[in-house]
């Protein structure tokens, strides 16, 4: 349970982490295949590689989505998503704690 002081802390980062979605759909089968071609390059050069697949200045790089996560595990999944994000997108989630 969440005080009415508290929705705006909840609120945004659950927005945001959802325009983020959106914004990647058209793109995420891409990035998953090259998510998978791409294992064991150095971490730059693989980050490079999906940020140019999803044709934004950020990606995800999990085959999970908001809507596939689990009904029994849905806090880990939601870490694991969050945390699939390239760097600078996990650096604003890491903001809102």
């Amino acid at each position: 349970d969440f005080k009415q002081s508290q929705y705006g802390r909840i609120i945004l980062p659950f927005t945001l982490l959802r325009r983020m979605e959106c914004v990647l759909a058209p793109t995420k089968d891409e990035v998953i295949k090259q998510t998978f071609a791409q294992e064991g390059r150095p971490d730059t050069v693989r980050e490079m590689i999906l940020l140019r697949a999803a044709g934004q200045q950020f990606f995800n790089a999990s085959p999970l989505t908001l809507g596939t996560l689990s009904d029994t595990q849905t806090a880990f999944d939601l870490m694991s998503y969050v945390q699939s994000f390239s760097k600078d997108a996990r650096e604003i989630f890491e903001h809102f704690h």
